[in-house]
């Protein structure tokens, strides 16, 4: 709020902009209703739900003991509460459509990809629509056509496009997008260009593109010959930059000469795109260079059951999916599905308790660096293991992602990422948590 007002002032006296100043002041009413209380000078607030115990009291929680799904009541809440949250997204469309910024992490494609989502959930062929029309503006107005990821990049809008065409019968305007993508292929095997490994703006962005489109369109359109070049150049380069650092893991990475560790920059969120190409894989990549890195990763976790951000970092402070235990949690029940090792499971069990503990983020409700980012961590446990805490873990961030509190305002405020239309898709996802999937990382 103070940010706002300050960049309200400081447009106004110093570009003489009224327009844009009015913009922020609009901004500030939009989120002035709100039951504010006084922020504190801690990243997250208390947790102060009762956890899952074997004799927690029904009332206490959203789950049912007897049938171990949530609740009818709680399931009609999550329903009135999404409708309410879109509703409210819906009344801003005039704000976020000038967005300048066409990509799924926080332009108007990833409020596609919520709309597509909620249509398909709740059968609203309505929104499905509208997410066609979006993806087409952000495709047809995307300025760099050789940006290679999914998250930042165009391949994001037409990958995603490509899926919705396809489930609306559309095959033939599906496949112009879908070559596309594979026509930037050239750029991302060339191995003298700079472009890096990881998620969000490297090599494992483009990989989960050509996952996500096998996944969801039948028979799979990309040809396994290409997934597995794209896998053995990232290997390679993690190969080599491991090398060059003598490091005690075949594969490490680097961005922005930062050796990042979590999801989005990092190493866990190279080894989880991977780790679900699994079927492309050779026995020698899963076991002389993915086991490791996962053994090296492990030696770095804290005695809180955080991780650090980066090599070298030692601040036990970030509980992101971006950086720390969100993201890592996910990477770790894969891992233990891929190789059979309890102590996988273990370690992602340490990550969701830590993410219990520490996880209601006052940055806000997004995805990237939220409380529904976070969320995602007890869904991916419940999953594994079945054990009802995580459910009612789930539920009770879910609980507070329908209340009102002091948080800070994102440069994107309606956004996938970091905004509120990436608190709808996880309340969505929250209605079916059995298949919930964590957007553009889970496959």
């Amino acid at each position: 709020m103070v940010r706002l007002c300050f960049r309200a002032v400081r447009t106004y006296k110093i570009n003489s902009e009224k327009a844009k100043a009015v913009q922020h002041i609009s901004r500030i009413k939009r989120f002035s209703h709100l039951n504010y209380t006084k922020m504190g000078s801690s990243r997250h607030y208390a947790i102060e739900y009762e956890d899952f115990h074997p004799n927690i009291n029904e009332s206490s929680t959203d789950v049912n003991l007897d049938t171990g799904e949530l609740k009818e009541g709680f399931k009609q809440t999550l329903r009135t509460g999404t409708e309410k949250l879109l509703k409210n997204l819906e009344k801003e469309e005039d704000y976020w459509m000038k967005y300048d910024d066409y990509s799924i992490y926080t332009g108007t494609a990833g409020i596609a990809f919520m709309f597509y989502q909620y249509g398909k959930c709740f059968n609203k062929p309505d929104y499905i629509d509208r997410a066609m029309k979006l993806l087409k503006r952000c495709i047809d107005k995307f300025k760099s056509k050789r940006e290679i990821t999914f998250l930042t990049g165009t391949v994001g809008p037409l990958a995603l496009n490509a899926v919705v065409l396809y489930s609306q019968g559309h095959h033939e305007e599906a496949h112009k997008m879908i070559s596309g993508i594979k026509s930037l292929s050239s750029v991302v095997l060339n191995e003298n260009s700079s472009i890096p490994d990881e998620l969000l703006y490297g090599r494992a962005g483009y990989l989960y593109a050509l996952l996500f489109l096998n996944a969801n369109i039948s028979p799979p359109p990309i040809q396994d010959d290409l997934i597995k070049q794209v896998i053995a150049l990232m290997i390679k380069s993690g190969n080599i930059y491991s090398a060059s650092r003598k490091y005690n893991t075949p594969l490490m990475y680097v961005w922005h000469d930062s050796e990042y560790l979590g999801g989005a920059h990092g190493l866990a969120g190279i080894l989880y795109i991977l780790l679900q190409a699994q079927q492309y894989l050779t026995k020698s990549q899963l076991e002389k260079d993915i086991k490791p890195a996962l053994k090296f990763l492990q030696h770095l976790q804290y005695p809180s059951g955080n991780f650090p951000s980066s090599i070298g970092s030692t601040s036990d402070r970030l509980v992101h999916w971006c950086h720390g235990a969100p993201g890592m949690t996910m990477l770790f029940c894969l891992a233990h599905k891929v190789y059979q090792d309890e102590n996988y499971l273990k370690t992602a069990i340490q990550c969701g308790d830590v993410v219990w503990s520490r996880g209601l983020l006052r940055k806000g409700n997004g995805i990237c660096h939220g409380v529904a980012g976070n969320a995602y961590t007890f869904l991916c446990l419940f999953q594994v293991t079945k054990d009802l805490k995580y459910l009612h873990r789930a539920s009770k961030f879910a609980q507070w992602c329908l209340s009102p509190h002091l948080e800070r305002i994102p440069d994107r405020p309606y956004s996938l990422f970091e905004g509120l239309s990436g608190t709808i898709y996880f309340l969505i996802d929250m209605q079916h948590p059995l298949s919930a999937k964590f957007p553009a990382y889970t496959i």
